[in-house]
């Protein structure tokens, strides 16, 4: 199991942590990974790369982005991720012994899987088709399950267009699932980070108005990565302050909801 280690103070509340310089190694031993920094917030985003580092069993310190308070727009913060959204990693054993930061979640988990080898195939035609459904859950179901939350449950106007217009674009891109996954364990065949970026959307299926026994391909995909112990330690990973957010304040909303160009 990979220990997440948390920091307690939250991005934009706290100075930034010094970079831990690199630890020299005794002759003839090799030196201990250092632990990559997360950038977090529990949400089906955050919890992809969790799940990731628990998968890897790789070292890790949680590092909470409170974006109901405004964390994500820091300017620490932004030098690691200048679309001020998290998650974001900071991984001090980068390319060459360097450290990286890396922003956006399809882009970390690419990385994490290149860096371990494990999730990410390095055979091309594979890999395209990891790729490929990386790629369907970065410009579809993510964004059309987030909007699906916002007019279901946050929007302060209850808008039957909007509604109808997000639950049934739910519903088709759950049925193409679905179909993916009526001859096959996992959307790429093998266990990869397309499955683990899909699967925090698709536990909250209910938020987006969805009935699971309309799809036993998917329901039958979604009980498997629930029941994988690293997917469990990866979305069970709490940051307190986010038991504590009322997502119906207004100025929590304004926050979430209202931003524009800085």
């Amino acid at each position: 199991m990979a220990r997440a280690r948390t920091k307690r103070k939250t991005a934009g509340r706290s100075k930034p942590a010094s970079r831990p310089k690199p630890a020299r190694a005794a002759a003839g031993s090799r030196a201990r990974p250092r632990p990559i920094e997360l950038y977090y917030w529990p949400t089906p985003n955050g919890w992809k790369i969790s799940i990731m580092l628990e998968e890897c069993r790789l070292p890790y310190r949680m590092i909470p982005v409170n974006i109901a308070a405004g964390a994500q727009f820091d300017p620490q913060f932004l030098k690691i991720s200048p679309n001020n959204r998290m998650p974001a990693i900071v991984d001090p054993d980068g390319p060459g012994g360097r450290p990286i930061s890396v922003f956006e979640s399809g882009a970390i988990l690419q990385y994490l899987g290149r860096k371990t080898g494990r999730f990410y195939p390095a055979d091309e035609r594979k890999r395209t088709d990891v790729d490929q459904w990386l790629m369907w859950q970065m410009g579809g179901l993510g964004p059309m399950a987030g909007q699906a939350h916002h007019f279901r449950l946050y929007a302060p106007e209850k808008i039957p267009y909007a509604i109808d217009r997000y639950t049934n674009e739910c519903n088709r891109l759950y049925g193409v699932m679905n179909r993916r996954l009526a001859d096959r364990p996992f959307l790429a065949g093998a266990y990869s980070i397309a499955d683990m970026a899909c699967v925090g959307w698709a536990s909250r299926y209910q938020r987006q108005g969805q009935d699971m026994a309309e799809f036993p391909h998917l329901k039958r995909w979604l009980d498997t990565m629930l029941a994988r112990p690293a997917v469990q330690r990866g979305m069970k990973l709490r940051v307190e302050q986010a038991s504590k957010v009322d997502m119906k304040d207004p100025a929590v909303q304004k926050i979430l909801f209202g931003q524009r160009a800085r």
